[in-house]
């Protein structure tokens, strides 16, 4: 993986994953340069340095869109707000949970990935789905009338803006496939500005976005998938087991058994995927207490789960994924005996995407599953 602050691989992630979302090398560079002796302070003690070289990036490329837009270059202005929103998105990322201005930076984000969205792909829509006396915040890209299509879930830090920036809605629509990118509960909007938490029992989410997807003219309810990547490779899994509507299920890096995970990153084993971990945790999943939230994350596993989806079922992961075990990709598999048709792919080192949900080469991991998923669901 490109590591350009060395040692610190929440930092590095976070520019990978920024590199491999549209962000490009030189911009990402003038706004790294400035804060490399803060990276060097670790992963929490630098991210305020983080959030400003980031919005500083930000403020140039709105300051170039709204030029742009004036003159009436459309094109040139949507793809510098999206560029904007991915920069400013993946800062916010990385920030606590109770950082000053957290809301304002994200409440921003979606007011420039709207303005990405008119002006560069207005074939996305925002929509609301339906769920518990509120909704679930989405963007929805439409691949034609009565179409297949795909509902993604994020993992425990990302958002649906990150969904829209790797392009995997794209990479659908090409292949003739819709794409619901949702905030489910525990991320997002929908915990920023709904105050959902996660839960174990996930298959709820996924029957609100069926139910939702049902009532759109331009969907197949016939074949409806559904995939969620990294803490989402145990969301859904675990909905695809007890919601029967959905018609294939794919597991963008195996979360097998995320609350062993936990335990191990208590005693510091591993890598984590955000600074200020533990504040982050027990903001996603609604706790005060370590404890308590580690007595209830020893349930968010798939052991007894994975035997009862009966739909085609894809695990994708990096061997080299120093997050969550390979190990984990191979015990979903092994135990997931009911799908007719399952699939283990493996990314190895020689090709890349060998990272956390191949972060470290995004594209190579996002066709695969696409293909997959067109093949799958026809």
């Amino acid at each position: 993986m490109f590591e350009y602050f060395p040692g610190n691989y929440v930092w590095n992630l976070g520019v990978v994953a920024t590199l491999n979302s549209g962000g490009l090398i030189d911009e990402v560079d003038r706004a790294c340069r400035p804060i490399r002796e803060a990276a060097a302070q670790g992963e929490d003690a630098g991210t305020p340095d983080f959030l400003r070289a980031w919005t500083t990036l930000t403020d140039q490329l709105v300051t170039q869109a709204e030029e742009a837009e004036k003159a009436g270059h459309t094109r040139t202005a949507g793809q510098l707000y999206a560029r904007a929103t991915n920069y400013l998105c993946q800062a916010e990322r990385l920030q606590s949970a109770s950082a000053p201005g957290r809301l304002e930076t994200y409440r921003r984000v979606l007011e420039l990935q709207q303005k990405a969205f008119e002006l560069k792909d207005p074939g996305i829509s925002r929509v609301e789905v339906p769920f518990e006396g509120t909704t679930l915040p989405a963007y929805f890209s439409s691949a034609g009338d009565r179409a297949p299509v795909m509902i993604m879930w994020n993992g425990l830090d990302s958002t649906k803006e990150h969904m829209y920036s790797s392009g995997h809605w794209a990479e659908l629509a090409a292949r003739g496939i819709s794409c619901l990118m949702v905030d489910c509960p525990g991320s997002g909007e929908a915990l920023r500005l709904r105050g959902l938490t996660a839960r174990v029992e996930t298959e709820g989410w996924a029957s609100a976005c069926v139910d939702y997807l049902e009532t759109r003219d331009d969907v197949d309810p016939a074949r409806i998938g559904l995939a969620g990547w990294s803490l989402g490779g145990y969301f859904a899994p675990r909905a695809a087991a007890f919601e029967k509507r959905l018609a294939l299920v794919v597991a963008w890096g195996a979360n097998h058994n995320w609350g062993a995970v936990q335990r191990r990153r208590v005693e510091r084993e591993g890598e984590r995927p955000v600074p200020h971990y533990w504040e982050h945790v027990k903001w996603v999943w609604g706790y005060d207490d370590l404890d308590a939230f580690l007595g209830y994350a020893d349930g968010v596993h798939l052991d007894g789960v994975v035997e009862r989806i009966t739909v085609p079922f894809l695990i994708c992961h990096g061997e080299n994924d120093r997050q969550i075990p390979v190990a984990y990709a191979h015990r979903s598999y092994d135990q997931a005996v009911r799908s007719p048709n399952r699939h283990l792919r493996i990314f190895t080192a020689e090709e890349g995407a060998t990272e956390h949900i191949g972060l470290d080469h995004l594209t190579h991991t996002s066709t695969y599953i696409a293909d997959w998923v067109a093949g799958t669901l026809g």
